[in-house]
């Protein structure tokens, strides 16, 4: 199968939550990332992931909403410089919300709108020493990202303020930086400082909540519990998603 066909075809999700296994964070490790003998245990994470995805998809709040979930690769090719050190679920707006803001954007601006990954996006995501959930804007998803700060600009710090400050265990990041910002306790004047350097089209913004996982210490995400506690803490920024995204209820992108 070549990389194109599989990036193409997304596998089938699983009837049910399964819980995660160590093989899961194994085959992500240094010493397996490269190594083709872990992608049938990484396929089967890959499934995991979309079965995560598809259940938060189910979740009413969600599924008012347009949106779209994918996954990532599970074999090493050279678009993931054939490694595997990551995979993630990731759930962002669906056809009929990009054809919405195409036509905001016009076709230049929007010719790569269809990849993903430059979308305001949730995420769902598992490491070797890790288990992450997120809503994340990369830096080529410029669009979202400014219409967070016109956003913030026309209405002020308030709202943003008010919907971090629901999120505790949640932090807000600026790209890689090593500084973040601490959801649940922020201030409005952290959150002048985060936008003194955030730049959209350069930086990617994170708002993301960490499980630390390291071999040895994985038991308390080899439960049974896990896979839905990741769903529930997907389901708590999904006003975040909504106040943060460029749609028809938070148009801010070229607004005066």
């Amino acid at each position: 199968m070549s990389a194109k066909s599989d990036t193409e075809r997304e596998p089938r999700p699983f009837t049910t939550l399964s819980a995660f296994e160590d093989v899961d964070f194994h085959s992500l490790s240094p010493s397996c990332a490269e190594n083709s003998a872990y992608d049938e245990p990484r396929l089967k994470l890959r499934r995991k992931l979309a079965t995560l995805a598809k259940g938060f998809l189910a979740i009413p709040e969600a599924s008012e909403l347009d949106l779209i979930s994918r996954t990532s690769l599970h074999r090493p090719y050279q678009f993931n410089g054939k490694r595997v050190r990551r995979m993630w679920a990731y759930i962002c707006r669906g056809k009929k919300a990009k054809s919405a803001l195409r036509k905001v954007l016009g076709r230049d601006l929007a010719k790569d709108l269809d990849a993903a990954y430059r979308n305001a996006y949730l995420c769902l995501a598992l490491e070797h020493d890790a288990l992450e959930v997120s809503l994340r804007i990369h830096s080529d998803g410029w669009y979202d990202g400014q219409n967070l700060i016109n956003r913030v600009k026309r209405e002020g710090l308030t709202g943003w303020l008010e919907r971090l400050n629901r999120l505790d265990g949640f932090f807000l990041r600026l790209d890689d930086w090593k500084g973040e910002w601490r959801c649940g306790d922020l201030r409005a004047e952290q959150l002048e400082e985060f936008l003194r350097f955030y730049e959209p089209g350069k930086h990617a913004l994170k708002v993301e909540r960490r499980y630390p996982a390291p071999d040895g210490g994985r038991g308390p995400y080899l439960g049974e519990e896990a896979p839905q506690h990741m769903i529930e803490e997907l389901a708590r920024l999904i006003d975040l998603y909504r106040y943060t995204a460029w749609s028809d209820e938070s148009d801010f992108l070229f607004s005066s």
